[in-house]
Parts: structure tokens; sequence; C-alpha cells
């Protein structure tokens, strides 16, 4: 099928383009890579008047140091994420989790902040955002505000951006020497996971100091498996250790049933995936 009919703009300033989405309210779509929008218009899924291609503006592309965070341009496509310097030293668990997704194609034309807006439970950078504390910055009409990553993912794909609003950055707080891990379970190659686990941890004199965890395709959005962290916080970094605090991997947890696997099936692979990542993170991290 070929997409509905609609009109094309490509603003080169993020104020043109929030005044086209204030013009055009509901009748309006964002292009970021369109990795996402482009298979919707196709199947007619959406049928928007206006589309509003943010390829244009420079401002929304590239990584940054920020003093105590890394700031990632919200257009910045997946290729430059994962193999900016930035990343890999202070925020290893997205380089990690960008190195899986999708396939080289998708990584090159597809963005940063494009993945995370389009919200999908199933997709590969939710759970480590969630894991790394993210905070995204949006603007709109009355300025810019700033979300956390755990108020961001609002429900199946639904974001805290309003219609009128767009993302443009993504502020990473530095994890500098932490080891990081993602676990990803497909059936066939570049496929979104039937579930993932995003690992990252702190070690110290053979202890687990700290350690964030982000599911995937767990629920309706990314999640963090916080009783696993609350139990391995202050535990030594074995694999006896890991493997009794992973057993809590699912706790809050309510996947789906598909195609792919149970919710059952689901709730019991996500606690191998998780052992498989927490050890990954803290070996990494010189356990």
């Amino acid at each position: 099928m070929i997409p509905a009919p609609f009109d094309y703009v490509a603003p080169s300033s993020v104020e043109e383009a929030l005044a086209a989405l204030q013009q055009h309210g509901d009748d309006a779509k964002i292009l970021a890579g369109g990795q996402s929008l482009l298979p919707v218009l196709r199947m007619r899924l959406n049928a928007p008047e206006l589309i509003i291609d943010l390829g244009r503006i420079d401002s929304l592309r590239g990584v940054r140091d920020d003093g105590d965070a890394i700031v990632i341009g919200a257009m910045t496509p997946h290729s430059v994420v994962g193999a900016d310097p930035l990343v890999a030293e202070h925020a290893l668990l997205v380089a990690k989790a960008v190195a899986h997704l999708a396939d080289a194609q998708v990584r090159h034309r597809g963005t940063f902040g494009g993945a995370l807006a389009h919200a999908d439970p199933a997709g590969d950078l939710g759970g480590p955002a969630r894991a790394l504390d993210a905070q995204f910055v949006i603007a709109g009409p009355a300025g810019t505000r700033t979300v956390p990553a755990d108020d961001f993912f609002v429900d199946l794909f639904e974001t805290a951006i309003s219609e009128d609003e767009i993302l443009t950055e993504v502020r990473i707080p530095k994890h500098t020497g932490w080891g990081a891990h993602h676990e990803k379970m497909v059936r066939v190659a570049h496929q979104w996971p039937i579930c993932a686990v995003a690992a990252t941890a702190r070690v110290e004199g053979g202890t687990i100091a700290d350690i964030a965890i982000g599911l995937a395709n767990m629920g309706s959005t990314p999640l963090r498996a916080r009783g696993v962290e609350e139990a391995l916080r202050g535990q030594p970094a074995t694999e006896d250790a890991v493997r009794a605090a992973c057993g809590r991997a699912a706790e809050g947890a309510n996947p789906p049933s598909d195609l792919n696997g149970s919710a059952e099936y689901r709730n019991h692979v996500v606690t191998v995936m998780c052992r498989r990542a927490v050890l990954g993170a803290v070996q990494g991290a010189g356990a």
C-alpha cells in the first residue's frame, strides 16, 4: 500500500517545528528517523494531513558532555550514538543496547529520540533509559521542561510528550566505570525482543555497590526490576547471589501473551535473562 496524501514541511529550527505543530494540531505528525512512522503510513493505520520532518534541525543532533551527564540530541542516529566515545565511557549500557538494535540500515536511519518517543514497550532503548535514570528534555509553546524516565513512559506507545511538544534531547547521568550488559531474546535476528534485560552495575571490592536493571516487553511500558536491585545491593558479586536475586525479576511485571510466548513463559524467561545480564554487568565492572 501507499500512504494517504499529506503535506510536508522540513523546518530548520525547533521554533519553526513547534509553530507548525500548533497550527495543525492533531492533523500533524512528527517525522524523526521514520523507521516506525513510515510503515504505519504505508499501511494507512494513520493518515495525518501534515508531516513535520525534523531532519534539518542541526541543533537536535549530536552527543555532548554536560558535567555530571551526557546529552544525546533527539535526532542523533543510533549508529552515531553507538559509536560515540562519550557514550562508551559514561553510558556503556546505551552502547550495548544500540549494538542489538534492529539492523545496520535501521541504526543509520533511525534516531535515538524517535525510538524513545515512539515508546514501544518492546523497544531496545526503553529499558536502558529506565535503568540509567535518563531525563527527557521536551520543548513546547510554554518553553522547555525535563521529565524523568520514570514519568516519561505513560502507557503503550504513550509518553509524557503532549501533542504540541517535541522531544529535543535526552540527558543521561554519568555511570562512568560501571559494567553493563544487554540481554535480548529473539526468535529471528533483528526482531523486537520477546523480552530483554538491560543491566548496569558498580562493583567495589567484590561487592555490588550499586546496580540498575531495565526490562523490555514485560508490560505496557519499560520497567525497572527494583526487587532484584534491592536484593543485590551490598551483596557479593557471585553467581549464587545473582541467581537468588534474579528470581524476583518478574515482580510487578505484566507481560503480554502473543505468538512469541505467553505471559507465563516471559515471566520465566526474564529470570534467566536477568541472571545473564547481571552477571555480564558485574563481570564488566571488574568483579
